[in-house]
């Protein structure tokens, strides 16, 4: 059975109004994200870490999916169990647009963890309160269940499975710089970018001086909503 494998990032949640780290009057003007997003700051001042994640979750009430997170949804339906969802996302935008199974691997903002017994439970969109207890184990070590830099993404381990079994990759609203997408493009025949703009291939190792579009097959240079029937166009192409 053919199968596709969608890598979604920032860029197709910005579209509804999720602010990025990276992006003009972004996140990084108004936090460190070292300070809010790393486990050096969880451990020096969870209060504000905690405040950013409330921030985070308020923040999410009103905001809706965009055509992309539908085109997504309606893709899932069309080619029932032929769909790898790995989002870097970690709002519920594909959620609440159909998608019934999206992998996040760097975590869910809606849910909390434990750190004792690692039970993760879903509080919406409220805050988390100041006296949250695990309603497994009864611990108070509670947090986010976002994943911070300095710590393991347990969800990656289906990064590669997805690799091994999907004949297309489809990269949507991501810079690479997180997840290498040049290394996953390069695994295959057929391989989509979806983009904006034309984004330098940097890895820790420096610049390549190439751009990420050049490794991939198709580059759909517009944002993910503005892209949604050309990418449609290609995947008939290839799975009909």
């Amino acid at each position: 059975m053919k199968k596709i494998m969608i890598l979604s990032g920032a860029g197709l949640s910005a579209e509804s109004g999720i602010k990025t780290f990276r992006d003009n009057d972004g996140l990084w003007e108004e936090y460190d994200v070292m300070q809010v997003c790393s486990t050096e700051g969880w451990r020096a001042d969870r209060e504000l870490v905690t405040r950013f994640y409330n921030d985070r979750r308020k923040d999410l009430v009103d905001k809706v999916p965009n055509p992309a997170h539908y085109a997504l949804a309606n893709l899932e339906k069309r080619y029932p169990g032929q769909i790898w969802n790995l989002t870097q996302n970690v709002d519920d935008l594909l959620e609440r647009a159909g998608c019934q199974n999206v992998i996040h691997l760097h975590g869910t903002l809606r849910d909390l963890r434990c750190e004792d017994c690692w039970h993760i439970w879903d509080i919406g969109y409220r805050a988390q309160a100041d006296n949250e207890y695990c309603p497994v184990c009864n611990s108070n070590r509670v947090r986010h269940n976002v994943v911070m830099f300095g710590e393991a993404a347990p969800a990656y381990r289906f990064i590669q499975q997805a690799i091994d079994e999907s004949e297309l990759f489809i990269a949507i609203g991501t810079s690479g710089q997180v997840i290498d997408i040049v290394s996953i493009a390069t695994e295959f025949a057929n391989s989509v970018l979806v983009n904006p703009k034309r984004e330098m291939y940097v890895t820790m190792f420096g610049s390549h001086e190439q751009y990420i579009d050049e490794y991939f097959r198709y580059f759909i240079q517009k944002k993910a909503s503005e892209a949604v029937d050309e990418l449609e166009q290609i995947i008939n192409e290839l799975f009909i």
